[in-house]
């Protein structure tokens, strides 16, 4: 067994822990935030059904970035549409047999990583163009940027630049999930391309990334607009007013 293959599959099992438990405090910590105001973004929905749906439209076509600002969304929405498609398609290194729709997604999810480049060199390129949003950026939205765009790109030069032996990396990362380390293939651009993985994994917890969970909590989105009809009293205060 090589030292890379070592390497990477410690690298990968500290990554998987750091990313799950990372992510499941942040989540109960969003949950335990008190929310004490009624403050929907209005207009907004009136029941909670119609908030199930503002959200839904939120998650899978960013209702309001479309509103806001149409160029930008249109970049928003191709990279995460890209990036979907190419997590989908990378389930074929973590099944075996593979399920018949990931099959099906395998040429779409290739070609979307051209998309997903695309995308977010779009969203950093107004980094630099527009005044006030490059004014508030900062290094590590920069650098948020660049680690994607370098995922992208590594994984797109693995495909039509430096083959690899992708039998062996499945086998590799099926080994990972049954205890059973695999060798890796030897692959300066595979080494690339899973030490930035490995890296976006273990920084996802705690970056500005987080907005993927986050907007399932924020109180302009997930509340309904009925302060009238429904006195809104949280849990702190309602402890006083028995006192």
């Amino acid at each position: 067994m090589s030292a890379a293959t070592i390497f990477f599959a410690v690298l990968f099992y500290a990554a998987t822990a750091i990313l799950v438990a990372g992510l499941a405090f942040k989540i109960a910590d969003y949950a335990r935030t008190p929310a004490p105001l009624k403050i929907p973004t209005t207009p907004a929905p009136t029941s909670t059904g119609g908030v199930v749906l503002r959200m839904l439209r939120e998650v899978a076509l960013f209702e309001s970035l479309f509103k806001s600002n149409l160029w930008i969304w249109a970049f928003g929405i191709l990279f995460h549409g890209a990036l979907l498609l190419v997590l989908l398609r990378h389930l074929r290194y973590f099944t075996e047999p593979v399920w018949f729709w990931v099959g099906w997604v395998q040429p779409f999810g290739l070609y979307a990583g051209f998309a997903m480049v695309a995308g977010l060199l779009g969203l950093w390129g107004r980094r630099f163009v527009v005044e006030r949003i490059r004014y508030i950026s900062t290094p590590s939205d920069h650098l948020m940027l660049a680690l994607l765009a370098g995922i992208g790109a590594s994984g797109l030069g693995m495909k039509f630049l430096m083959h690899t032996d992708i039998v062996a990396v499945k086998a590799f990362f099926l080994g990972l999930m049954r205890f059973d380390v695999q060798p890796l293939p030897a692959d300066i651009g595979l080494y690339v391309h899973l030490t930035l993985v490995a890296l976006l994994m273990i920084i996802f917890p705690f970056s500005k990334l987080l907005h993927a969970p986050g907007v399932f909590f924020s109180p302009s989105r997930n509340q309904a607009d009925d302060p009238r009809e429904k006195r809104h009293l949280a849990p702190w205060a309602a402890e006083l007013e028995k006192n």
